[in-house]
Order: structure tokens, then C-alpha cells, then sequence
């Protein structure tokens, strides 16, 4: 038997295990710290969403609204499964740290106890006080939450995609039980506001019609923004969709919009949002009507905004046109309006940088002020047509002045079967001036100076035989295609009746997909 000797006790193998009588930390430092389940590895930093409910102490409702609130998601661990939980929900142990040290939180705690005092009113048929207690409401802000979020204003631009787009469709939802009327009509508000933006900064670079809507792309301070427009079709609401989370991210797109739409505006030296007293009766309207009060709102802006004048000089004009004859003034008055509010703020600003050196050269017998005088309004001209407003700081690119140039000139006219609200954007942007068949048009049906009537029917009726023969007749397609190009197009292969060519999208690279 080896080495054992008879009569001695078998010696203790290193490997046995320690008997109970070990000291504790004896047995500490020979087999570690025992782990508790659940407490390290993957079932520790990803958690199910039951057990988030019960550490945050919520309900799914507001579980859910503070993760979409907060931009938090859910994580799928690489590899094993935690606790060999298939197809359940995981959230990562950090996202639930920043849930439970939220202000929201609390905020959603003091609502569900504020509601317990409402129904308990009323339930005992205290109408009164319910109806004191709801007054009362408490309230919560998402600024913080932006801030947060997008700490640059290049990351919220770039972020704009599906805010757009949920807000444009919201735009175009009826009103039910499951949309309220005041989340709609401030969807149709922010939709205005940005559309008048886009229109007026010449943004729009590139359109698309496709069955699922009208894909739209901007481009805001050289970050392109793509977003898509419903059709203008009656909307039927599926039974089958989930608004309150529809609606739970609408909240906090409503404060990002908001955010950006000011910072916008702001930068053009305009005020957001904009006085409901300026933009009229129109503001209860749909989303066309609110845009063209957007746009009115923004022209007086822009008029008003074009700094003060010289009284010398606005007396002087003033003196100049009274000197003319009766028959001169007639035919020269529109005319002579027009260069008077082009060139009385130059002329201002120009004879204040020529004060210096007149003062200087008051000796000298002969001033040739006309040669400095016709430069300096060239150049502040130039400026004028490069500013995005008169008087701001913020100036056009090349490619916006070519959109901006591309409609110059053109009036178009917008048949009531045509829908209004993306060619009437389009048409804008790049420079061209837009009517339609209904209320509040700029242009009336028989307008001389219309150049292009847009129809989208087979044929004309009869009652166009009566229009001015100067203007042309075409598809809405014409419009997309030119603005997709960046040149005019021909208009025959566009002409009421004509088969149109093919529209394809201008994100698909021709080459590659073999449309040559």
C-alpha cells in the first residue's frame, strides 16, 4: 500500500475540502466571495422590463412614455441569453439609472396621485370640487430632455427625419377620439412654420412622388433633411395602431420642432412663433391655408425689416416726382416705387461711408462722388440678392441662389384638382409665384401675367377656352422634374393629355441601376 504505514492516521490531501470549523476569512481568501444569483454577469446588466417596473415602481404606460421620452431602447444581448429567457425584452442597467433619476419620474408620480383625488371627488359626486382639482393639473417641461438629447444644433438637424415626418402625418389625420383636435391643429401649425422657412431660404433641393407619399429633402446649413408628405386623400384610422405612443413621441418632437424652428428663424433676424393676432382668421384653417399666413406674415417681416431711411433723401424723391407733369406721373408711378424701395437704403448707407471722405476733400473744387457712389450700390445690391432677409447677417449659397433663380419670373396657377400643399412649397422655393383655384388666391383665374396653369386631368374643359392665350397648360410633373434638374424642361412631352416619362427618383443613381 505505497508508503502508508500501519497503525497511522491517512494524512489530509491538499485538495480536501475545508472542514466548518474554518475561520471565515481563512475560507474567504481560499474560495473567493460567493456570488449571489443575479448579481453579476449578463443577468445583471441586462434587466427584463418586468423587473424595471418594479424597480421604478410605474406602469407600462408610463414606462413606456418615459423611454420614448428619454430615447431609450431595447438592447439584445450578443450571445446567450440572461436567465435563458427567450424573446423577452432586456434593458441595459445604465438606461435604467438614467430613468430612475429623471424629473419626468417624479412628475408622473404626482399626476397618478392628483388623479386618485379627482376620481375619489368624483365618485362621491363632488362635481365642483373634481372640477377645481383638474384646474390644477401639474404640468411638466421636455427642454431639458432636448437639450439633452442633442447637445449641438447640427445633431438635431441631422435627427429631423422622423420628427417631419410624424408631424406631417399627424398634419393630415382627422381628428377622432384617438387624435385630438389641439394635437392636429398644432401639427398643422409647425408644418406651416417649417414649410415657410423652406420656401423662403430657397431649401427645397429635391422632390419624389411615390404611392406611400411625396418624399421632400432640404437642405438646412448644408445638412440634408428628407422627410415625406401624406397624399391629400381622405385618411381612415386603423383600429389595429397604438396612438398613445404615436402621440408619446409627437410630445417630445413638439418641443425639438419648436427648438429648431426658433433657432431658424432667430438666425434670420426674425421673431418665432409667430403673433396668432398677425396671422388672422386664417390660422383655424387647414395646413395651405396656414402656411400662406405664414408666408404673409414673413413678407411684412421682410418689408419691415429692411431698416430705417434717410428723410433727406425720401423727401427729395418725394419733391422729384412732384416736379413731372400729371401725364408723367400716371406712367411713371409703379415704376418709380419700385427703384424707390430698392435703392433708399443704399443711397443711406452710401452717403454715410462718403461722409468721411467728402469732410476730407471739402478744399478740392472737383468730387467725382458718381464713380464710388454706383460701385458701392452695386455692391450693396448684390448683398441685398445674396441675404436670405434684408438687413440679416445670413446669406444664400451658390446652389440656393440657382434654385432661387430657377422659377424667376414664372406665375404659376394651381387648378383646384391639383393638390396645393407640397407644388405650392416647391413652386416657392425656387423662386416662382404661386395661385389656386379657391379662397385667399393671390392671382384670380384670368390673371394676364400667369404663365403656366397646372392641370391634372385628360382634357381641358370648355370653360379654359376663354383664358389668355399666353399661358401654358401642363402636369404637376413638370414642376417635380424641373426642380430635380435644375433647368427648365420642355413642356411638350408635359401637355394636358400626354403621356408623362417616367419619374424616377432622384436618389437612385442612374448608372448603377441601369436607367440610361
Amino acid at each position: 500500500m505505497g508508503n502508508r504505514v500501519k497503525g497511522k492516521a491517512k494524512r489530509k490531501s491538499i485538495k480536501a475540502a475545508l472542514s466548518s470549523d474554518v475561520g471565515s476569512k481563512r475560507k474567504l481568501t481560499r474560495m473567493g466571495k460567493k456570488q449571489k444569483k443575479g448579481h453579476a454577469g449578463l443577468e445583471a446588466t441586462f434587466i427584463g422590463r418586468s423587473k424595471c417596473l418594479r424597480m421604478l415602481q410605474v406602469t407600462l404606460k408610463d414606462f413606456r412614455r418615459l423611454c420614448i421620452l428619454k430615447g431609450i431602447y431595447p438592447r439584445q444581448p450578443l450571445g446567450r441569453v440572461p436567465g435563458k429567457k427567450k424573446g423577452q425584452t432586456f434593458y441595459h442597467i445604465k438606461d435604467l439609472r438614467a430613468i430612475a433619476h429623471e424629473p419626468i419620474l417624479e412628475k408622473f408620480r404626482e399626476f397618478r396621485a392628483f388623479m386618485k383625488k379627482v376620481r375619489r371627488a368624483a365618485g362621491r359626486n363632488e362635481r365642483d370640487e373634481a372640477l377645481r382639482r383638474h384646474a390644477s393639473v401639474p404640468t411638466y417641461s421636455l427642454n431639458h430632455l432636448v437639450k439633452e438629447r442633442y447637445p449641438r444644433f447640427q445633431d438635431a438637424l441631422a435627427d429631423m427625419d422622423d420628427a417631419l415626418t410624424l408631424t406631417f402625418l399627424f398634419a393630415a389625420l382627422p381628428a377622432d377620439r384617438g387624435i385630438p383636435s389641439k394635437i392636429a391643429q398644432k401639427a398643422k401649425t409647425l408644418v406651416a412654420a417649417w414649410g415657410a422657412y423652406c420656401a423662403t431660404t430657397c431649401s427645397i433641393t429635391k422632390s419624389f412622388i411615390s404611392v406611400k407619399g411625396v418624399y421632400m429633402e432640404a437642405s438646412i446649413q448644408s445638412i440634408p433633411v428628407r422627410w415625406v408628405i401624406p397624399h391629400s386623400f381622405t385618411q381612415h384610422l386603423p383600429t389595429d395602431v397604438d396612438y398613445r405612443v404615436m402621440m408619446s413621441f409627437f410630445e417630445f418632437y413638439e418641443t425639438l420642432l419648436g427648438f429648431i424652428l426658433f433657432k431658424l428663424y432667430s438666425d434670420v433676424g426674425l421673431r418665432y412663433p409667430f403673433p396668432v393676432k398677425e396671422l388672422g382668421g386664417e390660422v383655424i384653417g387647414g395646413t395651405s391655408a396656414i402656411l400662406a399666413a405664414n408666408l404673409r406674415v414673413l413678407g411684412s417681416a421682410f418689408e419691415s425689416s429692411k431698416g430705417s431711411i434717410s428723410n433727406v433723401v425720401k423727401e427729395s424723391l418725394v419733391e422729384q416726382s412732384t416736379d413731372a407733369t400729371e401725364d408723367d406721373k400716371e406712367a411713371d408711378v409703379e415704376e418709380k416705387k419700385r427703384k424707390t424701395e430698392e435703392l433708399l437704403k443704399s443711397v443711406d448707407s452710401t452717403l454715410k461711408k462718403l461722409s468721411d471722405e467728402t469732410e476730407e476733400d471739402d478744399e478740392e473744387e472737383d468730387v467725382d462722388v458718381a464713380g464710388p457712389l454706383k460701385v458701392a450700390l452695386d455692391e450693396m445690391a448684390d448683398e441685398q440678392k445674396r441675404a436670405v432677409v434684408p438687413g440679416s447677417k445670413e446669406e444664400l449659397d451658390e446652389d440656393a441662389l440657382k434654385r432661387k433663380s430657377l422659377f424667376q419670373g414664372l406665375t404659376f396657377f394651381l387648378s383646384r384638382e391639383v393638390p396645393r400643399g407640397y407644388l405650392e412649397l416647391v413652386c416657392l422655393a425656387h423662386g416662382g409665384k404661386v395661385g389656386w383655384e379657391g379662397e385667399n388666391s393671390p392671382l384670380a383665374l384670368d390673371d394676364p401675367s400667369i404663365t403656366h396653369h397646372i392641370v391634372d386631368r385628360p382634357k381641358l374643359p370648355n370653360s379654359y377656352e376663354n383664358l389668355p392665350k399666353s399661358r401654358e397648360f401642363i402636369q404637376p410633373q413638370w414642376i417635380l422634374d424641373c426642380t430635380n434638374f435644375l433647368f427648365l424642361l420642355p413642356i411638350a412631352r408635359y401637355s394636358v393629355g400626354s403621356q408623362l416619362p417616367p419619374h424616377l427618383s432622384p436618389w437612385v443613381d442612374d448608372e448603377e441601376e441601369g436607367y440610361k
